[in-house]
């Protein structure tokens, strides 16, 4: 699938809807090409001794150190990984047309493992459902225990398992939106797979990135992990309610996510007690009605 993190090129999703039960398959090999080789070739030379000469000049000089050999495979990877991503952003502009063409605001969660993102999402269904509609996709590699989670809250959820792969991607996307089938005016949340560095470079067709990380972890995860908080709109400082016990520097982490994305939005909550979760709610339901109007105009 993936040049950049060397996930496995066979490695095939699973999208399983959680209602119907429904199975789908869904192959996610970027690097397979059709190239049609024409092998009927008509060689027209002449083999006789009189015409054919053997006497070669063997003075030739080539470079088969292993720097050239490396520099060789080097360039071929960089090339093979910049066709996969320009497959991949085609792909998600395609996602963000529909998504568009609908007034759907999907949003992509990304963090570490562990951070709280399903816990975090079971609260936000849970507290919004009278108000607003939301609609999940869960990425993971294995298992569709989250997405029960996620099902017992009422919502409509579909699971995609990635197998080797540790990241969505935007083919996998169209797959589960399919079989989603969200309505108009609708949220999308899209879990990823736990993960702080692939899903970085793979757009999916998101309005935008939210980066999920927890005072569990260390406050300088977004200088270790730059492009990801680069990338991110949205940082979602989770679990402030571990702060007592817990060696985390708040006012140094909202320094570091500062240093690599001056204009990210910071929300401190506690997913589990509630705390500061209204501001991260009047955020989404601005992020809605933005949509709205936006639709109005166009």
């Amino acid at each position: 699938m993936c040049v950049t993190c060397g996930c496995s090129d066979n490695a095939k999703a699973i999208v399983t809807d959680l209602d119907s039960g429904k199975v789908v398959t869904v192959s996610t090999d970027n690097h397979s090409h059709n190239h049609e080789h024409d092998h009927h070739h008509t060689h027209d030379h002449d083999h006789s001794h009189e015409h054919h000469s053997h006497d070669h000049d063997h003075d030739h000089s080539h470079d088969h150190s292993p720097a050239h050999t490396h520099a060789g495979m080097h360039d071929t990877t960089i090339s093979l990984e910049a066709e996969i991503l320009a497959k991949n952003d085609l792909l998600a502009e395609r996602n963000r047309g529909w998504f568009d063409g609908r007034n759907i605001l999907a949003l992509n969660l990304v963090s570490s493992p562990g951070s709280g993102k399903t816990t975090l999402l079971e609260r936000t269904i849970t507290d919004l459902k009278a108000s607003l509609p939301i609609n999940v996709i869960e990425g993971d590699q294995e298992t569709i225990n989250d997405a029960a989670r996620i099902k017992s809250t009422g919502c409509r959820v579909v699971q995609i398992n990635t197998g080797t792969g540790c990241h969505l991607e935007a083919d996998m996307l169209a797959r589960g939106v399919k079989e989603l089938n969200p309505p108009m005016d609708s949220v999308v949340m899209i879990e990823n797979v736990g993960n702080l560095v692939c899903p970085a470079l793979f757009d999916l067709g998101e309005k935008c990135k939210v980066a999920i990380l927890s005072v569990t972890e260390g406050e300088d995860k977004p200088i270790k992990y730059p492009h990801m908080f680069r990338a991110a709109e949205v940082m979602i400082l989770n679990k402030i309610d571990l702060l007592p016990y817990v060696n985390f520097n708040i006012e140094d982490c909202i320094g570091y996510a500062r240093t690599v994305n001056p204009g990210i939005k910071i929300f401190q909550v506690s997913a589990t007690t509630g705390d500061g979760m209204d501001d991260w709610y009047d955020w989404l339901q601005q992020q809605v009605q933005q949509n709205r109007i936006n639709e109005a105009i166009v």
